[in-house]
């Protein structure tokens, strides 16, 4: 893997942009939406007004909530956000004008940013210290106070269009739990698999985040660009979201195989905001700082990638519709060249026909010998995983065994034939077996929930 070697610029931007500032934020409650804005200055050289607006719907509760308390939301959304614009510089110092934080507040902020941008400061070459890499200064004495409406026992559930938001969706709606999906940037994947589960447009909370342009003219220019914690912005609008319709449960649908690093022996994971201890720190902080009656877990946390697959491929009416590449997501496809497509190529093969799954991707990625760099990095045999939201090296490995020591001579699909010697002499079809009846016990569900899991297993 090629990693830029940006020391030196991480360096100069550092001294020549020495602060960032998040100046204010603005909460409105228009007619036909709720329009939040935030203001945040590079050292005074350049302004950002990152905006988010959610359209009004039926089900929120205006009329109950404390204003004050969604305001207290909205400048946290913002303390995500501006992550995102930080990192085109870097700056050692950052100063916070919206609010007030305390001690404790500010140790959490920088262990999520610092752990948040592992992959940034990983491919970018840059080394630094949770402790080095950004010192946050107060300026408001303005304190804020957790929500106090009451919720009920709805679920909000986070729906991004692929195949763990559409298994969440289903075991719930079979399971006749009170569901409010939700999408953040809705695409035909995502408000279609909505759709599927029985849900209009208006039975949907949407939200529409706008990026700043002068993010992407910076990018443009040379400034620092990487990875983000997407998954913790999701999060800290998911609470929002949830107070404005009154659920008390926020159903995520990230999976045990998340927990996992993305490169080998380090603490650098592209998924750190959809692991374990990112949802055990969001909950805690959650519940003593925005709502304390909020529930914030994940459904799927128990499961693995390959069990997850198992249960949707018993939901066809999913497979022309959901979409997990995120090289194809402007064009709702996929683009059949990314780690991504193949990672899901690969996992459905042992539970559907060649065919069908060919269909779902437009052609048979496995005959793809080009994509051989792919399936060495999903296998394990770089120092990296590839930076996508995949599963396990032990998944994929014992997917691998299985179709290999499945396939006769004829059918052997082209990309795996280097491997087919490789692995067939260790492993057998216990570790594929294994995996699907796992349940790891690390999780936050209820024990309906984990009965619901269970049976579904077991079905």
């Amino acid at each position: 893997m090629n990693r830029n070697n940006h020391q030196k610029k991480f360096c100069e931007l550092r001294e020549k942009f020495p602060f960032f500032v998040y100046q204010s934020y603005s909460i409105a409650f228009e007619k036909k939406s709720i329009e939040l804005s935030f203001n945040f200055s590079l050292a005074n050289k350049f302004a950002f007004e990152p905006r988010i607006s959610i359209p009004n719907r039926a089900f929120y509760q205006l009329n109950t909530i404390d204003r004050v308390s969604l305001e207290q939301m909205a400048f946290h959304i913002g303390m995500i956000e501006l992550i995102s614009y930080w990192k085109t510089a870097c700056p050692p110092k950052v100063i916070i004008e919206a609010f007030n934080l305390s001690d404790d507040q500010l140790r959490w902020w920088k262990h999520l940013y610092f752990q948040g941008l592992g992959e940034f400061f990983y491919l970018n070459g840059i080394e630094t210290t949770e402790e080095e890499f950004m010192q946050i200064e107060i300026a408001s004495d303005r304190i804020s106070k957790p929500a106090v409406n009451q919720l009920s026992d709805k679920y909000l559930v986070p729906v991004g269009g692929g195949k763990d938001s559409a298994v969440s969706l289903e075991l719930l709606r079979k399971g006749s739990f009170d569901i409010i999906p939700f999408i953040i940037n809705p695409r035909e994947a995502s408000t279609g698999s909505a759709r599927i589960a029985g849900f209009t447009g208006l039975q949907t909370a949407i939200v529409n985040r706008h990026l700043d342009p002068t993010l992407l003219k910076l990018n443009d220019q040379g400034f620092l660009n990487g990875h983000t914690p997407f998954s913790a912005l999701l999060a800290f609008v998911s609470v929002l979201t949830a107070t404005l319709s009154g659920c008390r449960h926020i159903a995520l649908s990230n999976e045990s195989s998340a927990n996992e690093p993305t490169v080998a022996n380090t603490q650098v994971n592209h998924q750190y905001s959809k692991s374990v201890e990112f949802e055990k720190d969001f909950r805690e902080y959650c519940q003593t700082y925005l709502h304390p009656d909020m529930n914030y877990f994940s459904l799927l946390r128990p499961l693995n990638e390959l069990q997850i697959v198992k249960i949707f491929s018993g939901s066809p009416q999913y497979f022309n519709t959901f979409k997990s590449c995120n090289a194809g997501s402007k064009t709702d496809s996929w683009c059949g060249k990314c780690p991504k497509c193949l990672f899901t190529y690969l996992m459905l093969s042992p539970f559907l026909p060649e065919e069908r799954v060919r269909r779902i991707f437009g052609n048979n990625l496995l005959e793809k010998q080009e994509l051989r760099p792919l399936l060495d990095e999903l296998m394990g045999l770089t120092p990296a995983k590839p930076f996508e939201c995949v599963g396990t090296l032990d998944e994929v490995n014992a997917v691998i065994r299985m179709l290999t020591q499945k396939s006769v001579a004829q059918s052997f699909p082209a990309l795996l034939k280097p491997v087919r010697l490789i692995e067939t002499t260790s492993g057998s079809d216990a570790d594929f077996n294994d995996l699907l009846t796992h349940f790891d016990e690390q999780h936050f569900l209820t024990d309906e929930l984990v009965t619901l899991l269970k049976k579904v297993l077991h079905d």
